[in-house]
């Protein structure tokens, strides 16, 4: 029997979820995906639990989309249908955590990237080893969202110069942009983690659903929900664009492999 690469387990009052795909960085699979949203349902109706920890098994967090995985069929990869229709579950499950009924405390280590970063965004607090990296890099392969949540987090300023250029920062800065919450030493991330959640699950679960229940429709009022949507409805069209910079990144992946391209790209940007 494989591994599950989303493993659900009770401590206490505590629900936590595991990504468990480490050599592949926890990489957004189209199985790892289908895995988290059930897991996320199974967490939100457990009745023993009032707190919900995310997290993930090896030395990063998550790398975001799953660069790797086949790619789509050549009819369909200039179809901004057919993206719309792809990126909408991506969308979805990325966004689970903002809705479930009970607070989502998402715990980091290492890289925390593309729709990696999104997820830790969408869940209500963030707690960070000293060693994590966040950034949205898809803008330098021709490719950006689907969630667009980070402008509502940490104003459109520094959000337009993190998706434009899709730079990394350091646990710290996200700290200091309110990104997260707390950071603790990587070492001590799993037992902080489950501490923090702890005393969280003192608060009556009646008051921690209610309080995010307000908040959520808060930002819905204000347009949250439609901004994800329209997010969304824009951005799949780009995905279908032929451009001069994603075709030669396709080309280096054909011709080298994925590393070998990522470096490339990566490394114009060191100037």
């Amino acid at each position: 029997m494989s591994e599950e690469i989303a493993i659900y387990e009770v401590d206490d009052k505590i629900g936590i979820i595991t990504m468990n795909r480490p050599d592949k960085l926890n990489a957004l699979s189209i199985d790892l995906k289908a895995a988290l949203v059930a897991a996320f349902a199974k967490a939100d109706e457990d009745p023993n639990t009032s707190v919900v920890v995310l997290r993930s098994n090896g030395r990063s967090f998550c790398a975001g989309y799953d660069l790797g995985a086949p790619p789509k069929k050549p009819e369909d990869a200039h179809d901004p249908l057919k993206w719309h229709a792809s990126l909408t579950p991506s969308l979805a499950m990325e966004m689970t955590p903002w809705y479930m009924s009970k607070p989502v405390i998402c715990s980091v280590q290492g890289h925390a990237l593309g729709g990696g970063c999104e997820l830790t965004m969408f869940c209500d607090m963030t707690i960070a080893a000293d060693n994590a990296l966040f950034g949205e890099p898809e803008g330098r392969f021709t490719g950006t969202g689907p969630g667009f949540i980070m402008p509502w987090l940490i104003g459109y300023k520094k959000a337009r110069e993190l998706l434009y250029l899709g730079d990394m920062i350091s646990a710290q800065e996200a700290l200091a942009l309110g990104m997260i919450n707390k950071i603790v030493p990587a070492d001590e991330l799993r037992e902080a983690t489950i501490k923090y959640a702890k005393r969280l699950a003192l608060i009556a679960p009646e008051a921690l659903k209610m309080t995010k229940l307000a908040i959520n429709r808060g930002a819905d009022a204000s347009g949250f929900r439609n901004a994800m949507q329209a997010g969304i409805d824009v951005v799949a069209p780009l995905y279908a664009a032929k451009t001069a910079v994603g075709d030669e990144f396709k080309d280096r992946i054909a011709k080298d492999g994925l590393p070998s391209a990522l470096k490339w790209r990566t490394g114009q940007f060191k100037q």
